[in-house]
């Protein structure tokens, strides 16, 4: 499959995505190896779901201001170059500002700017049908939500750490195959992912949490163009 797996996956970016996921409490034991590609897809989604999940600490922005570059086999570098911006943000972005960023996007008393849930985007309304469907999906999986954890599971940040696990496996929960994969995604992330991005991107005060757009924007770009050339090959 020719989707983030065309991106070699570097040591710097899968320990900051695996201690990333390791702090939302979601580490993930893989029971055999993963492929190359495979291995950089879920390195990749996890690190985007731990930044979208959480502002990063001073640990994750220094792992990631000494990531190597993303070499991509196609002829689109779009992540390339989110990637690299992305890093050079981290090597003179502090972590205090970081998380006030956070905060005024994603926290507020009120409603904050930015909710990035399924629900929200697909039906207009928090904790509606969308989630419910969703919630039913993840049980097949034997997926269930992290005790404590606030966030619902149709938040796009959970959503990539549940791409990870799909892709990747987890304690009692078996890897999916690709088929189910892209099911998955079209049905749970495919439909809004793009709208919800741009809004981050766009919104006042987005600074950091710009550049975190564009890379998940960019990674899942790359996985719904993936699944649709799959989607063609087996016609």
């Amino acid at each position: 499959m020719q989707s983030a797996s065309s991106i070699s996956s570097n040591p710097a970016a899968t320990e900051a995505a695996r201690s990333g996921a390791a702090a939302a409490g979601t580490g993930i034991a893989v029971a055999l190896p993963l492929s190359a590609e495979d291995q950089a897809r879920a390195d990749l989604y996890a690190l985007a779901a731990r930044l979208l999940l959480a502002p990063p600490d001073a640990t994750l922005l220094e792992g990631l201001a000494s990531a190597d570059p993303i070499h991509s086999t196609g002829g689109d570098h779009t992540l390339e170059d989110a990637w690299e911006k992305l890093v050079l943000a981290a090597s003179v972005m502090d972590a205090a500002a970081v998380s006030q960023e956070f905060d005024l996007l994603f926290v507020s008393s009120g409603t904050p700017p930015l909710n990035p849930y399924g629900s929200l985007y697909l039906s207009g309304f928090m904790n509606d049908t969308p989630l419910a469907e969703l919630r039913a999906d993840l049980a097949g999986f034997g997926i269930g939500r992290v005790r404590g954890v606030f966030e619902s599971e149709d938040h796009l940040g959970a959503l990539c750490e549940t791409m990870r696990v799909l892709i990747a496996g987890g304690p009692g929960i078996r890897r999916q195959p690709l088929d189910v994969q892209k099911t998955f995604f079209e049905a749970r992330i495919g439909r809004w992912y793009a709208r919800c991005l741009a809004d981050m991107a766009g919104a006042e005060g987005a600074n950091f949490y710009r550049l975190v757009a564009a890379f998940a924007s960019a990674l899942l770009a790359i996985e719904a163009e993936a699944f649709a050339v799959e989607d063609g090959i087996h016609d």
